[in-house]
């Protein structure tokens, strides 16, 4: 039986200061979210707006303002007067954002094929080269930038930037399910197989292939729903 994967560690990383000459809130919401979805702050970590603006070394409404957009975004439970805690997976929106992306990725894919953009399977193949070396020494933060990086290019070949800012915004609860599921045996280089055989129907301008791939390559996580479920159930709501 496959065993479970320790989720990492339950609090975020101080990391560098804040930019005094950009607003502090959007810095702040940035820190959290990236914190969140790594699992660096899992499901259920109370957030402390005292203890924010402490780490942070600002006053309190910039933590006001970055933690209502992380409950717009849904990654946050407010409860007021009560306590701030980091939501649980929400499995019903995680398979629209993913319905959302694979929507979109289809089209973008289908044009890129039709495109013949030499540049642009250069520009892949270094992120797919990039990932293998983060692959192999077990790097899945620098691997999912890396992933993200990939997916990214495709939108910017395509002018669809705006589309990929939408999809960002709306992947929160699928790329926990995604960092839940990214250490298990043999996952990261599924992932790398997949992005190999897009670029290539890219390059060959085999439209249909690259169609087939990426929707084999975006559902590889909620088809293997039931197996996150069971290893981390806490985490999880319907």
């Amino acid at each position: 039986m496959e065993t479970a994967h320790p989720a990492p560690r339950a609090t975020a990383r101080r990391g560098p200061r804040l930019d005094r000459a950009r607003q502090a809130a959007p810095q702040v919401f940035e820190r959290l979210r990236n914190a969140i979805l790594a699992l660096e702050l899992p499901p259920g970590s109370p957030l402390s707006r005292t203890e924010l603006a402490a780490q942070f070394g600002v006053s309190s409404t910039p933590i006001r303002d970055a933690l209502m957009r992380l409950e717009e975004e849904g990654l946050v439970d407010v409860f007021p007067q009560h306590a701030t805690v980091v939501s649980r997976v929400d499995v019903g929106r995680a398979e629209q954002a993913h319905f959302l992306r694979q929507a979109l990725e289809l089209e973008i894919v289908r044009l890129l094929a039709e495109q013949h953009d030499q540049a642009l399977v250069l520009r892949l193949d270094h992120a797919i080269a990039l990932q293998q070396q983060f692959a192999k020494v077990g790097d899945f933060a620098s691997f999912i930038a890396a992933d993200n990086d990939f997916h990214a290019q495709l939108y910017a070949a395509a002018g669809k930037q705006e589309l990929w800012a939408l999809v960002r915004r709306s992947s929160g609860h699928i790329d926990r399910l995604r960092r839940l599921h990214l250490p298990s045996p043999g996952k990261a280089q599924n992932i790398l197989r997949h992005h190999r055989l897009i670029a290539r129907a890219i390059e060959a301008g085999d439209a249909d292939a690259a169609q087939q791939h990426l929707r084999k390559h975006l559902s590889g996580t909620l088809s293997e729903l039931d197996k996150i479920r069971s290893h981390y159930p806490e985490y999880l709501t319907d």
